[in-house]
């Protein structure tokens, strides 16, 4: 039995949470047994905690506007560093994940008696994380939308995945658009009889439309003034037809030509189709800026969830 020299474990506390060399070290020792390997265990789950930890302030990060100060490669560069070391301090709290990843390895090291007892619930929460499969609404196109930020974008992510790769338009910007006109599922547009229309975009029936309608009534912004009128929308047989027929507006309307220019950026892209007229909220385009970040940040959790279910490889 060998133990890690006090030196060496202190500087594998202190190291970044993606130090691979760090984490090579602790499992070389977690191989050896005994007090060693007990000690790396503990460790090793505190960097991967860590690495989650760093996955999910990124994700908060980059779904917040930025200011424009402090916007560039430096500040990114420090802002990535910052989140580094801010990930390693908050990892190893008790009740934390890095417990239940703690338990996790010393059951497959055969030490499960070392792992420390897990908070109730604990190992409920990290089981739910790992296995919780993605609602979809393309599973039933009859079915009403999933509702709630994350199971709307969840549901209908594979839809707006298909028609990007069409269209070109990035599918956080149509999952964000379509969160933002139905209010995240809770406020679809339907026929009288209240069944769904399926319109998640809000694209209203005009002259050319031959297809089904739905005629509701809805809040429109006349002179600057919120009035409610009766208006006219289209109705589809499924959601993946909503998201289409959205892809099919955008692409062939001559009006929104500068809008497919600007899919770099979800502000120029807001901004320039409230331009256009999408729709007649003077405060649309910030709107709809802020519901595209937010989808960017759900879209990004399940790649946190990997990073913690990876303790079982």
């Amino acid at each position: 039995m060998s133990l890690l020299p006090n030196a060496t474990m202190a500087s594998a506390r202190q190291a970044l949470a993606v130090d691979g060399r760090s984490l090579s070290n602790l499992k070389v020792q977690a191989a050896e047994g005994g007090e060693g390997q007990r000690s790396a265990v503990k460790e090793s789950a505190k960097q991967l905690e860590s690495l989650f930890m760093r996955e999910l302030i990124k994700s908060m990060r980059e779904a917040t506007m930025k200011s424009g100060l402090l916007d560039g490669a430096e500040g990114n560069l420090a802002n990535d560093l910052f989140d580094q070391q801010l990930s390693v301090q908050m990892a190893g709290q008790p009740g934390g994940l890095a417990e239940a990843i703690q338990r996790q390895l010393a059951r497959q090291l055969g030490g499960e008696g070392d792992a420390p007892a897990l908070m109730p619930g604990a190992t409920l929460r990290l089981d739910a994380l790992q296995r919780r499969p993605a609602p979809s609404a393309a599973d039933d196109p009859r079915a009403p939308s999933p509702r709630g930020k994350e199971d709307f974008v969840q549901g209908h992510r594979s839809a707006a995945e298909a028609v990007a790769r069409e269209s070109g338009i990035p599918a956080s910007f149509m999952l964000g658009q379509a969160g933002h006109e139905t209010g995240w599922g809770k406020s679809e547009i339907r026929h009288k009889d209240g069944s769904n229309s399926f319109n998640l975009f809000g694209i209203k029936a005009g002259r050319g439309w031959t297809g089904k309608v739905a005629e509701i009534t809805t809040t429109e912004y006349i002179d600057g003034k919120p009035r409610k009128v009766t208006a006219k929308f289209r109705a589809y047989d499924s959601y993946a037809d909503s998201f289409r027929d959205y892809a099919r507006l955008i692409t062939e309307s001559p009006r929104y030509e500068k809008a497919l220019a600007k899919t770099h950026s979800a502000q120029a892209w807001a901004a320039e189709l409230q331009k256009a007229g999408y729709a007649t909220d003077p405060n649309y385009a910030s709107k709809l800026s802020r519901a595209i970040q937010s989808t960017l940040a759900v879209a990004r959790v399940p790649a946190a969830g990997q990073a913690a279910s990876s303790v079982q490889a």
